[in-house]
């Protein structure tokens, strides 16, 4: 197992790309080209991180060690994000994926209301490299049947679990969308309404969850209202490849706190 300082190293390079902001619906409202430099310093003990977007002032941090409310996968993908959900406070995270010479980000923020506020997709390749992107996912990328496998790993980094996954996505003849996730023995049907580019999980109305579908295959699940007392979960995915997607999951449990994270690598059958 690579520590999480080394598994923060994979993130080396400078990624250009453009942070793209979205209104609750999906309704792009802004677009902004980025430069972000992750830079080594005495000997990898030091990373700089220098964010360079236009009309703003360069954002620099340094960083000597990871924790808090940051977690990193062996392949360098991340979430960072609140620890714990509390009254009248906003809330938010952030999932990363990294393929490659790419990375796809995607922040999610709510207000102190506990409503969804908006979204920040970031699109990222590493500079000198070619910056191909998919389209916009489609509900008909996602049906089928999904085949694939899951690691958790915990914010108090016990052993990470991993477990085989499938996902079910198909569609009944009134266009409602039937999704079957299996996760070991455990298995959860859900149904949904599509709206365009949001498919709306809306069976409960005290706990609906939306998945909003977004350029270059990216979708973004979030609770339209995060609650007290209830357990809850933010996710993106990546389809990275026609028949290779990726999910992650960031999980807070009903006392609000951050528990774990989880990165799904799946290919349709």
């Amino acid at each position: 197992m690579k520590s999480q300082w080394e598994c923060f190293l994979q993130n080396l390079g400078v990624w250009e790309g453009s942070f793209t902001n979205f209104s609750p619906q999906g309704a792009l409202l802004n677009d902004t080209s980025s430069r972000l430099s992750l830079e080594s310093l005495n000997n990898n003990q030091t990373v700089r991180l220098t964010l360079s977007r236009s009309r703003k002032d360069d954002l620099i941090r340094e960083f000597s060690s990871v924790g808090g409310g940051l977690l990193f996968f062996e392949n360098g993908s991340f979430s960072e994000g609140l620890i714990q959900l509390g009254p009248f406070s906003e809330f938010g995270g952030e999932l990363a994926f990294v393929h490659e010479n790419r990375r796809l980000r995607l922040v999610q923020l709510f207000d102190k209301n506990g409503h969804l506020n908006g979204l920040t997709l970031i699109r990222e390749h590493l500079a000198g490299t070619p910056a191909a992107q998919r389209p916009p996912l489609q509900i008909n990328d996602l049906l089928g049947e999904w085949r694939g496998q899951a690691v958790t790993i915990y914010r108090d980094l016990r052993s990470p679990d991993i477990y085989s996954t499938t996902l079910k996505i198909q569609l009944d003849d009134t266009g409602r969308l039937i999704q079957s996730t299996s996760f070991g023995e455990r298995t959860i049907t859900s149904t949904a309404t599509i709206k365009g580019s949001i498919v709306l999980f809306d069976q409960d109305p005290e706990k609906q969850v939306q998945v909003l579908l977004l350029p270059d295959g990216a979708s973004a699940t979030s609770p339209l209202k995060v609650q007290l007392r209830q357990p809850l979960f933010l996710e993106a995915g990546w389809l990275i490849q026609a028949n290779l997607r990726q999910r992650m999951i960031r999980s807070y449990n009903e006392k609000g706190e951050w528990v774990s994270l989880t990165l799904v690598t799946e290919e349709k059958l």
